[in-house]
């Protein structure tokens, strides 16, 4: 695993290529709150929601091995996030700011009475068919996947704390994402357990009740117009991280194109 987090280390570089017109234009008036909201709300076009493989998956397209590929890499993520928040917990020298983010924790962890969102995400690795050592052996995690979250990672852990709580900023959109799950999988895949799609279920409050504080935390120190703009980079790069992981997942499991698929059958 060092190996991996070593290959991965990592910072969004000033200027971050984000494809958004005036997005680095810094001559200008700072904008305002509702401005800035807007701005990053914006972003949500980019979303992982819109990916292929999503739209795959919505629409009830993904066989069985397709979403199994899909809960396999995604659990390296679920188990990465607790990471990422202690990192940035650990560079935070607020206390009321720590007191707060430590929920996320504890919604990953779980504690005495709450099995947490891993052991949830856990139970749906059971209810596509999966055995909980097939999730925990990270066996069937693409490499693609691991240098994306191990990125993520890395940089909530050498960032300022500001900005690793911006990385954050994709829950503004997630709620989106777990209702459709939680509309769609029913419908297109009944051979899933119901029990197993309870991770989505808690998210929509959970999300909600964290972008809450991530965006106060961001419109409150990212206030200058080139600070503005680094927030825009730096959401961009966490946009990067969910699409990229995808990418991955479409390459192996809908293109079936493996890593080194044509030389390891030779």
């Amino acid at each position: 695993m060092t190996g991996w987090r070593l290959a991965c280390e990592r910072s969004v570089p000033s200027n971050y290529e984000t494809g958004n017109r005036g997005m680095n234009d810094t001559k200008r008036a700072a904008w305002t709150r509702e401005e800035f909201t807007a701005r990053l709300r914006s972003m949500g076009r980019r979303y992982h929601i819109y990916h292929p493989y999503h739209l795959l998956m919505n629409e009830g397209k993904l066989n069985r091995t397709q979403i199994r590929g899909w809960v396999a890499n995604r659990f390296y993520y679920q188990i990465n996030i607790p990471l990422k928040d202690a990192a940035l917990l650990s560079n935070c020298p607020d206390q009321k700011v720590r007191r707060r983010w430590l929920q996320r924790l504890i919604d990953h962890d779980g504690s005495q009475g709450d099995e947490g969102g891993i052991e949830a995400w856990l139970r749906l690795g059971e209810a596509v068919g999966m055995t909980r050592s097939a999730l925990t052996s990270l066996e069937h995690v693409l490499p693609g996947v691991r240098f994306a979250v191990d990125a993520y990672v890395n940089f909530a852990r050498r960032a300022p704390w500001q900005e690793a709580v911006c990385s954050s900023l994709t829950e503004l959109f997630a709620p989106t994402i777990h209702r459709s799950r939680l509309e769609s999988w029913p419908k297109h895949y009944p051979w899933i357990e119901a029990d197993g799609l309870q991770y989505f279920r808690s998210r929509l409050g959970q999300a909600h009740r964290d972008v809450e504080h991530a965006l106060e935390i961001t419109l409150d120190h990212f206030t200058t117009p080139e600070q503005q703009a680094r927030a825009l980079e730096i959401l961009q790069f966490k946009l990067d991280v969910l699409w990229t992981m995808l990418d991955a997942m479409y390459m192996a499991h809908v293109e079936n194109k493996r890593p080194y698929a044509n030389v390891d059958s030779r």
